[in-house]
């Protein structure tokens, strides 16, 4: 069976002008400038979905040479480090051993975790050197925030795009911005193609149909 909606399942590459702010306006701020200034680590941290590893993908993505990473396992100082919490024994001894280098002018460090520094499960010494990095908490979006953020998404595609099929979204689908941003753009394709408005019951019939179960 052919993709009812062609390439709703591309996730286009994470960016900071991608990315919905919410409450997070001081933390990007200060990605932007890491590794500009004489901040040498900014460690982010938040439930699922609240954006982290989109933010390490924007950052990594505005510097050059610079990899995403999960196990600290090649030698390339530059990194931006997601899920410090998996982190084994030997990894943990790479990341202190790094964080200290980019505090004496190496190359700067972004990590991101689950929990605050005090509240993870590795070793003491490299909790107290995120626990001295720039930290900050994401918040993920509220539903009034996500609502604002679909809605002026559609309005800049021209969609007619009312409140109940807002609400069916949100209430029916995955809730990450990401995902409700793709296939809002895959719902006003099959709209244009199909020739049919966007109401509701063309929504539920179109969502009855992807391939992709990860957005049903």
């Amino acid at each position: 069976m052919q993709h009812l909606l062609p390439g709703i399942s591309e996730t286009p590459p994470a960016s900071f002008e991608n990315f919905v702010v919410g409450r997070n306006a001081h933390a990007i701020a200060a990605l932007r400038h890491l590794g500009q200034d004489d901040q040498p680590c900014i460690y982010l941290w938040g439930p699922a979905g609240c954006g982290r590893t989109h933010l390490a993908r924007a950052w990594a993505s505005c510097v050059v040479d610079a990899r995403l990473d999960r196990t600290l396992d090649t030698p390339e100082p530059l990194i931006a480090l997601i899920h410090v919490e998996a982190l084994n024994d030997a990894g943990q001894t790479v990341l202190f051993n790094r964080y200290n280098a980019a505090r004496e002018g190496g190359p700067p460090l972004l990590v991101t975790g689950d929990l605050p520094p005090a509240q993870l499960g590795l070793r003491e010494d490299v909790k107290s050197r995120l626990g001295w990095s720039l930290v900050f908490e994401l918040h993920p979006l509220t539903d009034d925030e996500r609502r604002a953020a679909l809605v002026q998404h559609a309005l800049a595609r021209g969609m007619k795009f009312d409140a109940p099929l807002l609400e069916y979204l949100l209430t029916h689908t995955r809730r990450d911005m990401p995902s409700l941003m793709r296939l809002l753009d895959a719902l006003d394709l099959a709209s244009l193609t199909q020739k049919r408005p966007l109401t509701l019951p063309f929504v539920r019939d179109t969502l009855q149909r992807l391939q992709n179960p990860e957005l049903i």
